[in-house]
């Protein structure tokens, strides 16, 4: 069920761990947003108070064109600043409106500062105009103005950050919490919550997703559970008959046909006991039964009665409790694997409180190595055809009642490529520096 559980999680964790950069991504963006929209207010605010500025000047220039006419028109002589009769600089669009008769006004850009000219026909058929920049008070005005809409962009874009850093933060610590939380779901822990893990008072849709993760573990705990009492109640009911199949078989004439149905119903009868094993391990009600032993003499003994072949190396003997039958068995069920799947030497190495079993063989599966051991899967063609895939299954099982970890690797010459061909298996089990108080607690080793 825990390996179950931890692909359940996997996509929601990785998703999570996006937090380092999540605060800077928003910052990021909200900052952008921030900066768009200042910069385009900016040269909205900017074009619409020149233009502003502009229609003045033009009405300012306009009515003192009509102020020059009638004086000119009164007196027959120009008494007005900055008037010319047929001035051979007028623009010549303004000219073009003026020779139709109406009298017009005329921006012209020349060097960044514009020029403000005013036209009117007059009755003689001769132009009168007046030329007139651009003042220094509204070139000032549009410069202080440019100047405040410039320091409040800059504000803006701080602002967008730092908020984008605070919403940021407050959305990856509570993804991190739900992570955290997620991954003690995946290692065993049925009593946590996710969405209780993340806390707080207002609810967006990180509480939503955590919710349906909450949902979809017990959806799959539940699943998981029903599936192994119904294993675990085939099995039961499959020993009897099995058992008495055994003692029948027992029964027949001496020979090979009598040899081939012995051999397939113990076969038939280790089948059964491993599946009830497994069963009862997934659900977490076994414990262990310590004693204090020796375990560099205790790993020597069991190997050599299990499998006179292998190798044993103390390296530095340490005294450990733990529970010797279930030791055994894992120490069991590592040989025999190698055996089965590997090559000789078998080579079992007892250093400090880590044993480990190592062959010469193709090596586990990439499967075995990146999802742990899972039942009736033996691994690839190299390593596969024979056996149920039960024994690493137990084996880990085991280690977790002891309190142990078993880790699994592949042998390489140094410094090889991943890809290069192993030169072996090696299985590594850390016994915990402290009697195991719970069923499946995993003590944090170093290697």
């Amino acid at each position: 069920m825990r390996g179950h559980l931890r692909r359940l999680v996997t996509a929601f964790v990785r998703q999570a761990n996006i937090g380092a950069g999540l605060r800077w991504k928003l910052s990021a963006a909200i900052a952008l947003v921030g900066a768009l929209v200042a910069v385009a207010l900016s040269l909205v605010v900017h074009n619409a108070a020149r233009v502003s500025m502009l229609d003045n000047a033009r009405d300012l220039a306009d009515e003192r064109i009509m102020i020059a006419q009638r004086n000119y028109e009164l007196s027959g002589r120009l008494n007005f600043p900055n008037t010319k009769i047929d001035d051979p600089q007028l623009p010549a669009e303004l000219r073009a409106k003026v020779e139709e008769g109406r009298r017009a006004t005329y921006v012209a850009d020349r060097g960044g500062a514009p020029d403000i000219w005013a036209a009117v026909p007059l009755k003689n058929g001769h132009v009168m105009s007046l030329h007139s920049g651009f003042t220094d008070r509204s070139s000032d005005i549009l410069k202080d103005l440019d100047q405040a809409l410039w320091i409040g962009s800059v504000a803006t874009v701080i602002g967008g950050c730092a908020l984008g850093v605070l919403i940021g933060g407050h959305l990856s610590r509570r993804l991190r919490k739900a992570a955290t939380a997620a991954n003690r779901v995946a290692g065993g822990e049925t009593g946590v919550r996710v969405r209780d893990a993340i806390g707080g008072v207002v609810r967006d849709e990180t509480d939503d997703l955590a919710s349906a993760v909450d949902a979809m573990a017990d959806a799959l705990r539940q699943r998981l559970e029903a599936e192994r009492r119904v294993t675990a109640d085939i099995a039961h009911e499959l020993r009897t008959p099995v058992t008495g199949l055994l003692t029948a078989a027992e029964l027949l004439p001496p020979g090979r046909p009598t040899e081939l149905v012995q051999d397939r119903a113990r076969a038939m009868r280790t089948l059964v006991e491993d599946v009830l094993e497994v069963a009862r391990l997934d659900s977490a009600s076994e414990r262990a039964e310590l004693q204090d032993i020796l375990l560099g003499e205790f790993v020597a003994r069991r190997v050599a009665a299990k499998d006179p072949d292998a190798v044993v190396r103390v390296v530095h003997e340490s005294e450990v409790t733990t529970d010797p039958r279930r030791l055994e068995r894992v120490l069991f069920n590592l040989l025999a694997n190698a055996a089965r799947h590997g090559a000789p030497p078998v080579e079992v190495t007892v250093e400090g409180r880590v044993v480990r079993v190592r062959d010469h063989g193709p090596g586990f599966p990439e499967e075995l190595l990146a999802e742990g051991p899972s039942r009736f899967r033996t691994g690839s063609a190299d390593r596969a055809g024979r056996g149920h895939g039960l024994g690493l299954t137990i084996a880990a099982g085991q280690a977790r009642v002891l309190g142990a970890r078993l880790t699994f690797r592949n042998v390489r010459p140094p410094g090889a490529p991943h890809d290069t061909p192993p030169e072996g298996a090696a299985a590594v089990l850390w016994l915990p520096e402290h009697a195991p108080t719970n069923t499946g607690s995993y003590p944090v080793l170093g290697q």
